[in-house]
């Protein structure tokens, strides 16, 4: 195929999945970029896709936990996987942007940090097939900590790389698209392992099980990490470097600097109980499925769980990047309240028919739904930020916002304590107060898809 028949097939390609009248739109870009937004977009939705289908296979919230569950690791491992996931993939990206801040072409950040995380599944997957137990756990908390890490940068450079090649009536629309055919593969991979016989029963055939989704995981960021080399990007500004450190601390200036940009820290901060829900759901459904005479509930299994997960992304998905769009602040508010309601459907359920839980549709039904509201909030408040900020302060924006939430993450485990001390009712009562203050934080901020 000619250069010339495989730009067109690119923009034919890109004017489908944009679903634009006007497709070659170039809103908030350098005009040098504009040309090669199509291949931008196939990109940036490619190398996408494959990252969220790695995520769902080595979910630090379900994969993980089982995973060192099933091979004999102390439990104490199983509690800090999820801090250590989210947070340390937020808290050093504000030394992380300076440095970003002072490459004109930030798209190789994204590319090392892709790399990064592969080579740490990889080590994830030796440490698999050679050792058991403890000696696991430590292992696998020290990769996931270099994984995440690595995680921390693509995050800051995709956001700004994405600002300086995507338009901006593209941006959520990419997002909402690259969750829905990542959650259609992710639901084929869960009908997979629902059909593996007794997962985890036996030692030798859990290890294998493990072994493939790490080696499938790394696999696809190795894939991403090329693909997303071949972005078309222009240089960035470059002015505003010094002491990382430094320049790091000014940064946390803007919070209260920038009004718009502090309200909107305030209610991503919020938005967390979405994200909180979701593990705390599955406790309540394992309790009442523990508390029935049969222990025939699929939904509860590591499959099912990722079964619902997946539908949930392939469903909402563009949905929700479509809705982003127009007005992404009403998607942040609309995805607050739903999971809200459903974190309040599980407490009434719970306290008044809590057999109801453990019936597999009443239980995977809350579980997609959370799903759905949590992927919601998470389109949303992407597309909010990257459409608020511009060309020169994206990064800085992204990266103190991330790192707000990396503390606040880190607090989220001051749930646990609330769960031993008053009871997993307690820890909803609480998710859902912050849930309903998020929507209405949400609903009042100013619409920046129309500025």
């Amino acid at each position: 195929m000619s250069s010339t028949e495989q730009q067109s097939l690119t923009n034919k390609l890109y004017g489908y999945l944009a679903e634009d009248e006007d497709a070659r739109v170039c809103k908030d870009i350098p005009d040098a970029a504009c040309n090669d937004q199509p291949q931008a977009f196939l990109a940036h939705l490619w190398a996408l896709t494959l990252t969220k289908l790695g995520d769902s296979l080595v979910s630090a919230r379900l994969v993980l936990p089982w995973m060192l569950t099933a091979l004999g690791a102390p439990s104490f491992f199983i509690s800090a996987l999820v801090p250590l996931r989210e947070s340390l993939a937020l808290l050093p990206q504000l030394i992380i942007a300076q440095q970003l801040r002072q490459t004109p072409v930030r798209k190789w950040f994204w590319v090392a940090g892709s790399l990064g995380q592969a080579a740490a599944l990889v080590g994830m997957l030796v440490a698999v097939l050679t050792t058991r137990g403890e000696l696991l756990g430590w292992i696998i908390i020290v990769l996931l900590t270099l994984f995440s890490i690595a995680r921390g940068v693509c995050s800051v450079a995709i956001k700004d790389v994405q600002g300086k090649t995507i338009s901006k009536t593209k941006r959520g629309r990419l997002t909402g698209l690259a969750a829905s055919i990542a959650g259609l593969l992710s639901l084929l991979t869960a009908l997979v392992i629902i059909g593996v016989p007794q997962v985890g029963s036996d030692n030798q055939a859990s290890e294998w099980l493990f072994a493939a989704l790490l080696g499938a995981a790394a696999l696809l960021w190795l894939c991403a990490a090329l693909i997303y080399a071949a972005v078309p990007e222009v240089p960035g500004a470059t002015e505003g470097g010094g002491n990382a450190l430094v320049e790091a601390l000014k940064s946390l200036r803007l919070l209260w600097q920038d009004r718009q940009f502090g309200q909107f820290v305030i209610t991503r901060a919020l938005l967390v109980a979405s994200a909180f829900a979701i593990p705390y759901l599955v406790v309540m459904i394992q309790v009442a499925g523990a508390d029935q005479t049969g222990d025939d509930l699929q939904l509860t299994s590591l499959g099912g769980l990722m079964l619902a997960s997946g539908l949930a992304g392939l469903l909402a998905g563009r949905f929700w990047g479509r809705w982003s769009d127009r007005a992404s602040h009403q998607v942040m508010a609309v995805a607050a309240l739903l999971a809200t309601a459903v974190m309040a459907i599980a407490v009434a359920v719970m306290a008044l028919a809590p057999a109801w839980l453990a019936q597999p549709w009443v239980g995977g039904g809350l579980i997609f739904a959370a799903a759905v509201a949590h992927h919601g909030a998470r389109v949303g408040r992407k597309t909010y930020l990257v459409d608020m900020a511009t060309q020169d302060n994206r990064a800085q924006f992204t990266a103190v916002s991330n790192t707000v939430i990396g503390v606040v993450l880190l607090l989220g485990m001051l749930l646990g304590v609330v769960d031993s001390l008053l009871g997993i009712e307690a820890v909803m009562l609480t998710l859902i107060g912050l849930g309903l203050l998020a929507a209405v934080r949400a609903w009042r901020l100013p619409n920046v898809q129309q500025d």
